[in-house]
Parts: structure tokens; C-alpha cells; sequence
């Protein structure tokens, strides 16, 4: 039914909408972040074949799902349909391995030779991925967690300095967050979507 409601969703909002345009500064400030705490650490992705690209995210709101089918319409008709085929074998192969039970890595549909086709429109959370970071939820402790397997690799031992380091090399996840939340609730409102998300990247693409 959510994945319905999206369909209908595309339908009737423009996504060159103000809110789109809003996003942009924002995931600018979390690439700024990023590469400053990545040069503290001399950590350097240069792609991604094993870590990011299959492990199985889930994202939750309505306008990165919108800011990412505006990039996928940028995309020459053929490499669309080469997407959208790819996504619907991800999701054939994710719902076999969850009716087993199975924790299956595969690979994103947007990964063509190491690299993100739609880097500059990724999630939130394709974003923030592979450095040290906290967060904290409202009422709760902030949560530290270590960076991913190709930081280990790259810094192995590093990720220990994070409650050494001053605050300019912290990776504080959490007024990222809340950027996102301000204005995924405005747009909510906006467009009277009440419905909650839990897509992969995978499913996204296949409502496009």
C-alpha cells in the first residue's frame, strides 16, 4: 500500500519542488563534513565494491526517495531500464533470502564498475556511511560506531582516537538528522502524506 502511495505521489508533486532545492545545501554540509573527518583519518574511498553498495539499508523519507528519482530521470532511457531491471532482481533475490532467513549481500543496482551512477542524488545514509560517528536521539546518550570494513583496512586502529580528538574532527551525525526530519515533515504536511517508509534503495527505483 506505502509503495502505492508513492506511485501516486509521483504523480502530483513536481520534484523540481522548493523542497528538493532545499535538500541540496544540506547534503553539501554533510560532504563537507565527511571529507573533513575522512582527511583527519587519511581515509580515501575510491569506490565501493564490498561494503557500502550491499549492505542492506532503509531509508525513510519521502524526500530523499523524490530527490533520487529526479537524478534517475536525468538518466538516458537505456541505462534506466538497465536499473530498473537490476532493482527488480535485488528485490526478487532479498525477498527469497528473507523467507530463508539468510543475511544476503547484494549489490545495489545504482553500482556500475565501483561507482555510484546517481552519486550526487544518494541517501542520507549512503552519504554519512564508513567514518566514526555518534548520534544522538532525543532523549538518549549519543551512540558511537566504528567505521566500515574498508576504513578498517585503510586505519586500522584509528577509530580509537575518536574520544581524543577535538570537535572539528568528530563525526556528529545527529544535526544532519535533524535537517532531514524539519523538512521531510514540512513536505509531509505540504503534500498529506501520512504513510511511514522502509525501502531500500532497490525498492525506490522499482515505484519509479
Amino acid at each position: 500500500m506505502t509503495h502505492q502511495r508513492l506511485i501516486d505521489l509521483n504523480l502530483r508533486v513536481n520534484v523540481q519542488s522548493d523542497f528538493l532545492n532545499r535538500l541540496q545545501p544540506v547534503y553539501a554540509q554533510m560532504d563537507r563534513k565527511y571529507r573533513q573527518v575522512a582527511d583527519f583519518y587519511q581515509f580515501h574511498c575510491t569506490g565501493c565494491d564490498d561494503n557500502c553498495c550491499k549492505t542492506h539499508f532503509h531509508h525513510h523519507t519521502v524526500i530523499e526517495y523524490l530527490y533520487l528519482r529526479s537524478g534517475y530521470n536525468t538518466l538516458p532511457a537505456d541505462k534506466r531500464k538497465r536499473i530498473r531491471a537490476d532493482a527488480d532482481e535485488v528485490c526478487r533475490k532479498r525477498r527469497v533470502a528473507d523467507a530463508q532467513m539468510l543475511n544476503t549481500r547484494i549489490m545495489c543496482p545504482l553500482n556500475f564498475d565501483s561507482l555510484c551512477v546517481l552519486y550526487a542524488h544518494r541517501p542520507m545514509i549512503c552519504r554519512l556511511h564508513g567514518l566514526p560517528h555518534e548520534l544522538c536521539k532525543p532523549g538518549a546518550k549519543a551512540i558511537q560506531s566504528p567505521g566500515c570494513d574498508a576504513f578498517f583496512k585503510q586505519c586500522q586502529g584509528k577509530s580509537l582516537l575518536y574520544n581524543q580528538v577535538d570537535n572539528l574532527a568528530k563525526f556528529d551525525r545527529t544535526p544532519f538528522y535533524r535537517q532531514i526530519a524539519l523538512l521531510e515533515q514540512e513536505l509531509r504536511k505540504t503534500v498529506e502524506f501520512k504513510w511511514k517508509i522502509k525501502m531500500t534503495v532497490s525498492e525506490m527505483i522499482v515505484t519509479f
